[in-house]
């Protein structure tokens, strides 16, 4: 066993960024500040997208935008269930059903199809997700969604750095990005809402603190102006700016960290191919830019003759760690036991869904990774393969 621990993920922090951070720690202003600004404006201009607000978190987004959209009792808003439960969480706590949706089975991915076959007269909003890093097929969805006039908020927790059809995403639409720790550009916990709509997001940046009729930091008066008002009852939900600093040097060079991410996938996929009952996710055939946030495979037992838990646990014997991205939402203990009670009967094909939630497992990925880290985990895997067929 290698003695030294190599992690599923492990944020990309450079000497620049943490410089940056120990200067606004010594400005005396920590909290929502001119570098929240700065990490707005960077968005925009990266995405393209006219509007764009820093959270907290991807979570405090959703649940402003559930709020700022009306979602509340009596309404269904349809998303999948392979996602992190979150998403789920919140449409529930707002009082809203959450219709489930499944999945492509090798993309992980929704579909416009599925989510129009669940649409009802209750549905009052769409929730797709981008998966792992590859984009969804907007363009159909977008096309449901128009027809049966329904708003979509893209969950792109995952999506920072790729594009559809040419396209950054988060350009057109509502998008709600993840600065997780883990994610492909980080704040450490943070979020960022992007949108084409004025109105909504001047909604979401007055509910992040306390619904004041101005923001935390007021770029004329250097702070929050004293005579501010509450327009209405809000959240506390902005991002400091010691967070919003490190964004702003990860996204100076999120081309890097993309292509050192494409780069480590490309390594595991060729690797992986000869061997048997290990598969990763399929990639789209529209035209896209993956920016590769996750490495997933999924384990067929029947074939390499062990499930996706024992190879976690024997990875972790190695010094590897390992990770599932999701077990599907419906599955968890909640849902599982009180949906039917609340919401009446759930969707009765999940199958994709609940198929991979058995056989997913994410690999250590992250930027500074090496290609030898990468031939580490493809020799234990081929190790334990061994060892099974042996035995």
């Amino acid at each position: 066993m290698n003695s030294t621990f190599l992690p599923l993920s492990r944020p990309a922090i450079k000497q620049p960024e943490i410089d940056a951070v120990v200067e606004v720690l010594k400005s005396g202003w920590i909290t929502t500040g001119p570098k929240n600004a700065e990490l707005e404006a960077a968005i925009k201009d990266y995405t393209g997208a006219p509007h764009a607000v820093a959270l907290s978190s991807a979570t405090a987004g959703l649940h402003l935008c559930l709020i700022a959209l009306g979602i509340g009792p009596g309404d269904e808003v349809i998303t999948p269930s392979m996602t992190w439960v979150s998403t789920v969480n919140l449409i529930t706590l707002v009082g809203a059903k959450p219709v489930f949706v499944d999945v492509d089975k090798d993309s992980l991915m929704t579909t416009a199809e599925r989510i129009e076959a669940q649409i009802t007269a209750k549905t009052k909003l769409i929730i797709p997700v981008h998966y792992a890093g590859a984009p969804l097929d907007l363009d159909a969805i977008y096309a449901v969604a128009e027809r049966h006039q329904l708003p979509v908020i893209e969950d792109a927790a995952h999506a920072i750095g790729c594009h559809y059809k040419g396209r950054p995403i988060g350009q057109t639409g509502h998008c709600l990005f993840s600065l997780h720790a883990i994610k492909n550009v980080t704040t450490a916990e943070g979020g960022i809402f992007t949108t084409h709509d004025a109105q909504l997001a001047e909604r979401i940046r007055r509910l992040k603190f306390h619904g004041l009729g101005v923001d935390a930091f007021d770029r004329e008066t250097q702070g929050r102006a004293p005579q501010a008002e509450v327009i209405e009852p809000g959240f506390k939900y902005n991002m400091p700016d010691i967070c919003a600093v490190l964004g702003l040097g990860q996204l100076q060079r999120l081309e890097q960290i993309t292509q050192q991410r494409q780069a480590l996938v490309a390594a595991y996929r060729e690797r992986l191919s000869p061997l048997p009952g290990i598969t990763p996710l399929s990639i789209p055939d529209y035209p896209h830019q993956h920016c590769c946030h996750l490495m997933i495979i999924r384990v067929e037992p029947n074939i390499c003759g062990f499930d996706r838990d024992q190879l976690i646990d024997y990875l972790k014997q190695q010094g590897i760690g390992a990770g599932i991205h999701f077990k599907a939402c419906h599955s968890q203990k909640y849902y599982r036991e009180n949906y039917a009670s609340r919401f009446g009967e759930i969707n009765p094909d999940l199958s994709n869904s609940e198929f991979n939630s058995q056989r997913i497992c994410s690999l250590p990925l992250f930027p500074d990774m090496q290609l030898n880290d990468v031939n580490r985990v493809i020799s234990a895997i081929t190790q334990f393969i061994g060892n099974t067929h042996e035995a």
